[in-house]
């Protein structure tokens, strides 16, 4: 061996865009301790130093609107994950189709092909469980595929993008890509914070009036970012993967995200009548004031019918993958410890 050798110099080197998201952050700390050398896209260099302070990584600055602003950034890349989407300004009031559209789908195009002509051939996409659809009470699996005329915007927009990408793959033979379809992502480093993680914030504050009608598939970011890594080192091409973890009623969830945080669950439910009645009245509100929504006609909408819609069989990702799930309980203590530790929970 000569030397000079240096094993991190050998060290694969992932491109993570959307490295301060949830996912993303969560995202690069597991590659880190897999032994992967990380170029980190972000938007603001100041929230990229608060999120990974002590961290070895390269920092891109640049935007999935601007593909070529960063293009060069791509070159000697081993494995592109775009964790990068517009998700929650979706739900702020109003309607954001062409913003969806630029972000979703033609910035995962435009990155595509830019990471292609710099080299890069393998790429793992986070889609999501918009994309899956099923009756109410249904297990859904990677098979059952969510028709355009029962999507929302948001979820229209990601049933696009993995066209896009089974798009790429059938026109050019030598690229391989994996999709990886995760739920409603909690856990630490959630620096937005992002809708799960500000409604831990508020029922660890005492501000949530009552519990909100519906369900979700919770699961931590933590198994979506290893379930990215499995995704690249054992999936199949042109596969969907679930990451979607465990269903729940949020009659279920608040009272354990109480628990984890120490205080009394709200008793009361908000039925779903209340609940657009609420939506409708902070949408004129925030007209009004130019103040963000706190909630949406667009997500009490989604609340509605997506309700019981949020069990999914993980027996495809469990069986190629090797993925497993930890606790939701074990998710909820380490959320609300970083909350805590940031200053977004008081001690």
């Amino acid at each position: 061996m000569p030397d000079d050798f240096n094993p991190a110099h050998h060290a694969p080197l992932a491109f993570v865009t959307g490295a301060t998201g949830l996912l993303g952050n969560n995202l690069v700390r597991e590659l880190i301790a897999a032994g992967w050398r990380v170029r980190a896209l972000v938007r603001s260099p100041d929230k990229a130093r608060q999120q990974f302070a002590g961290l070895d990584i390269d920092i891109v600055r640049g935007d999935m609107l601007d593909i070529a602003g960063f293009a060069s950034a791509l070159a000697g890349v081993d494995t592109l994950f775009h964790t990068a989407a517009y998700f929650r300004d979706s739900y702020k009031g109003g309607r954001h189709w062409d913003a969806l559209y630029a972000a979703n789908v033609d910035g995962t195009r435009h990155l595509l092909g830019h990471a292609y002509r710099a080299g890069v051939r393998r790429f793992v996409h986070t889609s999501s469980i918009a994309v899956l659809h099923g009756r109410r009470g249904q297990v859904i699996d990677e098979t059952m595929l969510r028709k355009e005329r029962d999507a929302d915007d948001y979820y229209r927009s990601k049933i696009l993008a993995d066209r896009v990408v089974l798009s790429f793959l059938d026109s050019h033979p030598d690229a391989w890509a994996a999709m990886v379809l995760p739920g409603w992502m909690h856990g630490p480093g959630d620096i937005g914070p992002t809708s799960a993680g500000q409604t831990v914030v508020d029922v660890a504050q005492k501000r949530l009036p009552g519990v909100p009608p519906g369900s979700f598939s919770i699961v931590d970011a933590r198994d979506v970012a290893q379930a990215m890594i499995l995704a690249n080192a054992r999936g199949r091409r042109g596969e969907r993967y679930l990451a979607a973890g465990r269903h729940m009623t949020m009659a279920d969830l608040v009272p354990l995200i109480a628990r984890a945080a120490g205080v009394a669950a709200p008793r009361g439910r908000i039925p779903l009548w209340l609940l657009h009645v609420l939506a409708a009245g902070y949408e004129t509100y925030a007209r009004l004031t130019g103040r963000p929504v706190l909630l949406s006609w667009a997500m009490a909408r989604t609340v509605a019918k997506e309700a019981d819609r949020s069990r999914y069989n993980p027996a495809k990702s469990e069986r190629e993958l090797g993925l497993s799930f930890r606790s939701v309980e074990d998710t909820l203590r380490d959320e609300v410890a970083w909350f805590r530790a940031n200053g977004f929970i008081p001690g």
